[in-house]
């Protein structure tokens, strides 16, 4: 039996994005946790790669976009921490396991677990159920949305950041691996939105120029009044339309908000842009989805 019903690729369809649950056990949702918590406790950070992640438009280029350790990321497991958790000196201000925004790019190719369930049967009944014929996975990464300061994420659609010619061939997973509550920070959604194309796009500035990327175009304004909460139980997850808004608050709350997310494309008579942030490499291609 297919874990996605015709019920939910409709959903997908006409919204935008699709909430699933049951796709891991909590056991399997354990064992990823587990699992980052080894990688964060053998983590050894040289001091100016400490590079603060951040999505408000200015910050996101001078922080992140500039820093060449995000530019080159895209094949490699590293780490991206939230505003404050540095002193001057460069040192932690809060235990190292509550300083990290998210750990990028590569889990799904250089994580065995990780690459594991991002290849499951389930996953691969996934994209099959939706007609993709030759899906690659693009990144993934590891998000915690600390308690208290695990900040928001503005408005955005995927495909700002990850742009295909034709658009609508980017589909993210985001997988909860705790209850993803109103008040830890879930997902909000503006139901529909995947219809109505992109404004802005992340781009990389020619080569030799700074700053290494820049924004073209400008996220529209949103009626705040139209995002609808999307909690997720344990071991739930969303899948995501690379058009449609989306957003999350800050985590206000005791509990922390860890979840593991990636992005699949179709290749089939797909471009995928020359100048998106993320690009495949001589070490790591896009891996393909199936592997039967």
């Amino acid at each position: 039996m297919d874990f996605m019903t015709d019920r939910d690729v409709q959903k997908y369809q006409e919204d935008g994005y699709v909430v699933m649950d049951g796709l891991l056990t909590p056991e399997e949702c354990d064992q990823l946790r587990c699992r980052m918590a080894e990688i964060i406790d053998q983590m050894d950070i040289p001091k100016h790669c400490r590079v603060t992640f951040s999505t408000e438009h200015d910050e996101q280029l001078n922080k992140q976009g500039n820093a060449d350790y995000f530019l080159t990321s895209g094949d490699k497991v590293r780490f991206f921490f939230e505003k404050g958790v540095f002193d001057d000196k460069g040192e932690f201000t809060v235990p190292r396991e509550r300083s990290l925004n998210k750990v990028a790019h590569a889990l799904h190719a250089r994580e065995p677990l990780y690459k594991e369930i991002t290849h499951s049967p389930q996953v691969q009944g996934i994209a099959k159920k939706l007609g993709l014929q030759s899906p690659v996975i693009v990144q993934s990464m590891y998000i915690f949305k600390q308690p208290a300061i695990g900040g928001e994420v503005t408005p955005h659609q995927d495909a700002t950041f990850l742009h295909t010619e034709p658009l609508g061939r980017v589909m993210g997973l985001w997988i909860a691996l705790e209850d993803a509550t109103v008040d830890n920070g879930c997902l909000w959604f503006i139901p529909g939105t995947h219809n109505g194309g992109i404004t802005r796009r992340m781009v990389r500035t020619p080569e030799g120029t700074y700053p290494l990327t820049d924004f073209v175009g400008h996220e529209r304004a949103y009626d705040e009044e139209k995002f609808i909460p999307t909690p997720v139980k344990k071991g739930g997850v969303v899948l995501i339309h690379g058009q449609v808004v989306h957003r999350s608050a800050p985590n206000t709350s005791d509990n922390s908000r860890h979840v593991y997310a990636f992005h699949l494309m179709e290749t089939k008579d797909t471009r995928w842009s020359p100048e998106n942030w993320l690009q495949p490499t001589e070490e790591l291609p896009f891996p393909t989805l199936y592997t039967k």
